[in-house]
């Protein structure tokens, strides 16, 4: 079986909220008033309460999330449908407000909580969290400008990237295509020579895995330079410009 490895930031060793064997995560099914495509709520979290908003969507629906509170301690992440532990959005790293058309069907949850420091402290935050549906809005990169493919390939773009492919190695240069579906969610695949490639995931402008069916098992590390992604797969190195994921 495939397996998928998925970058988490070692600031969710302190920014995620605490396993529901310590803490009971709250469940709350979001529902829409009729011809309306957004719903509010003003709440309330204290210390290690976790709070999941379940929103039923369809794929190619665009969502929007917005989390407003008076203190920096409370975030949201939202995880896709079947998953309970890895999010596809992280508010710590990313900030209170995500927007994006989202592939899947099913039921995503919206996962409200504070940051281990206030949930020590047993401190109380008050939120606004604004939730919008919208099947026919697109993000603005891709109202602006839609991709099409590159004549004979299943590829936006190809080119060659700056690669190395081992400790000690030079860096030289290996042949990409990279598939976008927009607001910096992207799929790279980077030739490595004899048939071997490496796919990596972009989501939100940002690498946070890889597909180990097509790559040797190894240590995910991302780092950034100006508009330059540099990604580690074990001893494997790859130079990934902005461009590249969200076009231009």
């Amino acid at each position: 079986m495939c397996r998928f490895f998925w970058l988490m930031s070692g600031l969710l060793l302190f920014a995620a909220p605490i396993s529901s064997t310590a803490s009971e995560i709250l469940s709350e099914r979001v529902a829409f008033f009729r011809n309306a495509n957004s719903a509010l709520f003003e709440s309330s979290i204290k210390g290690y309460a976790v709070v999941d908003y379940v929103v039923g969507v369809k794929a190619g629906e665009y969502m929007k999330v917005n989390l407003a509170t008076k203190r920096g301690a409370i975030y949201f992440n939202i995880m896709a449908p079947g998953e309970n532990e890895v999010a596809i959005f992280t508010g710590s790293t990313s900030g209170n407000q995500y927007e994006g058309t989202l592939t899947a069907s099913g039921d995503y949850k919206i996962r409200v909580y504070m940051m281990r420091s206030a949930a020590r402290r047993n401190a109380q935050t008050y939120y606004r969290l604004e939730i919008t549906l919208d099947d026919t809005r697109q993000p603005a990169v891709q109202r602006l400008e839609q991709d099409v493919m590159v004549a004979g390939t299943e590829f936006h773009a190809v080119g060659n990237l700056r690669c190395s492919r081992g400790e000690g190695q030079p860096s030289g240069s290996c042949a990409f295509g990279v598939k976008r579906e927009g607001g910096g969610s992207a799929m790279v695949v980077v030739s490595k020579g004899g048939g071997e490639e490496s796919i990596i995931f972009f989501e939100n402008g940002r690498a946070i895995g890889y597909d180990q069916c097509e790559a040797d098992f190894g240590p995910f590390e991302v780092s950034k330079e100006a508009d330059l992604n540099i990604i580690h797969i074990g001893e494997e190195r790859y130079e990934i410009p902005d461009a590249v994921i969200f076009g231009g």
